[in-house]
């Protein structure tokens, strides 16, 4: 006889993410979710990928993103609605699965919000590593929302970065990033505009939300040697960087065919020269060249990344014994007998005629 095998799936709510990472703490968790960011754009060539699919509106764009190896498929759901701040509710929203190949059996169905959160930040680390000049150790962070606790703290851990100038156009974002991180050991100032934020900055992550073609930063601001850091524009119609700063920089992407769509390079001709990050972490292409040199990383967020961090997630939450397994997919007896689930109870089967003028006596 066959056994039937378990379709348990484990589950993790936002809840248990947090209790991870607060077990970890926070610099471990960014660590360790670079490093499983790495390996993965280290096997860049076993990826089935494709550009995110998206459904806009004028409020703002819902995805979902896909890739798969050999072995397990992943998606993310995600939504990105800038105006939601306004209702109470988080800009971005997102779910994620990890499925067996083989069989298509969901084995991880997580909370995506706070771990994407964690991974682009991580992935912003694992970027500026190969890309800014090292010894950075002023960084200035425009977008002060709620992302920017999470980049501040992956390039404090993990690139040593001491000091951020921060810019919102909102002065109580600052503050709250500010009071968030008061317990670190970063040097963090508050500037009245971006070009003071930016002055004298190795590294310039943007992080901004607004869904318009915005232009943060100006190539009168861009100083030699600087890493932009652009994170905020990743969707058609959504931008941070003048074209003038990508035409003056040598550009990084993570997925060129989903970047030219969604990035700042959205607004440059399709021939503009780019270079895909796993080509320099693998060591196939240079990154930075000289200390002079102006890089940029157009990030918009590819589901690789989402990839590594369900699959950090997993791993960590069995190590810790964090989550619980869920009965998303029916176990049946027969695997052809779906109906078994809803078959009511067999009816009483007819008295005889005996027995029926027995009751009737």
């Amino acid at each position: 006889m066959i056994s039937t095998p378990s379709v348990q799936t484990q589950f993790l709510s936002a809840q248990d993410v947090a209790a991870i990472v607060n077990k970890l703490g926070a610099s471990v968790a960014l660590s360790r979710m670079a490093d499983y960011i790495q390996e993965d754009y280290l096997r860049w060539e076993d990826f089935d990928k494709c550009a995110r699919v998206a459904s806009h509106s004028t409020e703002g764009v819902i995805e979902l993103m896909p890739i798969s190896d050999a072995k397990t498929y992943a998606f993310k759901y995600v939504n990105g609605h800038p105006k939601n701040h306004r209702v109470g509710l988080p800009t971005v929203m997102a779910f994620g699965v990890l499925a067996d190949v083989d069989t298509g059996i969901p084995e991880l169905l997580s909370e995506l919000t706070l771990t994407t959160a964690l991974r682009t930040a991580a992935m912003s680390a694992v970027a500026a590593r190969a890309l800014a000049r090292p010894g950075s150790k002023r960084m200035a962070l425009i977008g002060n929302g709620a992302q920017s606790e999470f980049q501040a703290l992956a390039f404090h851990h993990l690139l040593g970065i001491e000091e951020i100038c921060l810019f919102d156009t909102d002065p109580e974002a600052t503050a709250k990033l500010m009071d968030n991180l008061s317990h670190t050991a970063l040097r963090l100032t508050a500037c009245v505009s971006i070009a003071e934020a930016v002055r004298g900055a190795d590294i310039v992550t943007t992080v901004t939300a607004d869904k318009t073609n915005a232009t943060i930063l100006t190539p009168d601001l861009i100083e030699p040697g600087m890493h932009i850091n652009g994170v905020g524009g990743d969707c058609p119609g959504k931008t941070e960087l003048h074209p003038g700063v990508l035409l003056g920089a040598s550009v990084f992407v993570e997925y060129e065919p989903q970047t030219r769509i969604e990035g700042d390079l959205q607004h440059l001709p399709a021939d503009f020269a780019v270079t895909e990050l796993w080509q320099v972490l693998s060591g196939q292409v240079a990154g930075r060249a000289d200390e002079q040199q102006v890089t940029v990383f157009d990030s918009v967020g590819f589901a690789l990344e989402d990839y590594s961090a369900l699959r950090f997630m997993r791993d960590t939450a069995l190590a810790l014994g964090v989550g619980q397994a869920v009965s998303l997919i029916p176990e049946l007896v027969n695997p052809k007998d779906l109906f078994s689930l809803i078959r009511p109870a067999t009816a009483a089967a007819p008295l005889s005629n005996t027995a029926a003028s027995a009751a009737m006596a």
